[in-house]
């Protein structure tokens, strides 16, 4: 099974309005309610392509209870931990440009982050545990850490993509996969990146310490993939972006659906990469017919290792 974790969800509120003015009265001319979070964004697209998954983390209240139908409407498993407070709403409001609101989320108490870790304590070495995002005040700071010496120790995969420091705590134990993109990397290393060489110099440091392959997503650029025997480069069509939001969440779901499947690592590097492109062409996440569609297009070129 594939479990994605989620510490802080929410209700991704996306509110379209013309002639938006500050201080007046604006009126929407379109709302949308979406199951939201990475971890959640990943199951939704691992459904799209077919492959089943259990959503964990944190929810509570009428907002955690319209994440999980939403979810069972959709034929994805939850087994979300109750919490006392509620889950967050987040506003993106559309007016020509992009603004977001991102609302605090619900207190988390020691009791209920143990249950979590209960949960992942009973993944076996057939299961692919995928942790995305940030993880709120109330959880402790070493989360990822706590997770991925779970994860070792039960012999479950372990898929991550969150910020440098959280990154950094679970490389160690030697994660299936991270997904930092170009910014990130840069971050992470404290220089910048100019050039396709700069970017496997980095992603081989992060094998040396630990992680068994590296996706770095470079956006319009297309993206990198890079392990220990081979290194292959995704150019991606053009087109209009329209949602970045979950465009790398839908990379990883690509990928770790097409690891499932048994795909080669190249093949699964191409539909995380059209995925991940078909969720930026999107106002929501991608479609399985898009995914197609961008798949055709996607040309991959071989940086260097076996073909």
């Amino acid at each position: 099974m594939i479990y994605t974790v989620t510490f802080n969800p929410s209700i991704d509120y996306i509110m379209f309005a013309n002639d938006f003015e500050l201080n007046g009265l604006n009126r929407a001319t379109e709302t949308y309610k979406f199951a939201g979070g990475k971890g959640i964004n990943v199951s939704r697209v691992l459904k799209t392509l077919d492959v089943s998954s259990t959503a964990l983390g944190f929810a509570g209240g009428f907002p955690g209870q319209f994440i999980a139908e939403t979810l069972a409407k959709s034929d994805i498993g939850t087994n979300f931990v109750q919490v006392n407070e509620d889950t967050r709403i987040n506003v993106k409001l559309k007016t020509g440009k992009e603004t977001e609101i991102n609302a605090p989320g619900p207190q988390i108490t020691d009791e209920q982050f143990e249950t979590l870790l209960t949960q992942i304590k009973k993944t076996t070495k057939e299961d692919t545990v995928i942790v995305a995002g940030s993880i709120p005040k109330s959880v402790p700071n070493d989360a990822y850490e706590q997770i991925a010496q779970i994860t070792n120790a039960t012999g479950a995969k372990l898929v991550v993509d969150a910020e440098k420091d959280l990154v950094e705590s679970v490389l160690g134990y030697h994660p299936l996969f991270i997904k930092p993109n170009k910014d990130e990397l840069e971050v992470m290393f404290n220089t910048t990146i100019e050039t396709d060489q700069d970017v496997i110099k980095y992603a081989t440091e992060i094998l040396t310490r630990g992680a068994q392959s590296v996706i770095i997503s470079l956006g319009g650029e297309g993206a990198v993939y890079v392990d220990a025997q081979q290194s292959f480069k995704a150019i991606v069509p053009n087109g209009h972006v329209v949602n970045t939001v979950g465009s790398g969440d839908s990379t990883v779901a690509g990928m770790v659906a097409g690891l499932e499947a048994g795909l080669p690592i190249k093949e699964a590097f191409k539909q995380a990469v059209s995925a991940g492109t078909a969720t930026a062409f999107n106002e929501d996440l991608a479609t399985a017919t898009a995914i197609e569609d961008i798949k055709k297009q996607v040309v991959i070129t071989t940086l260097g290792g076996s073909e």
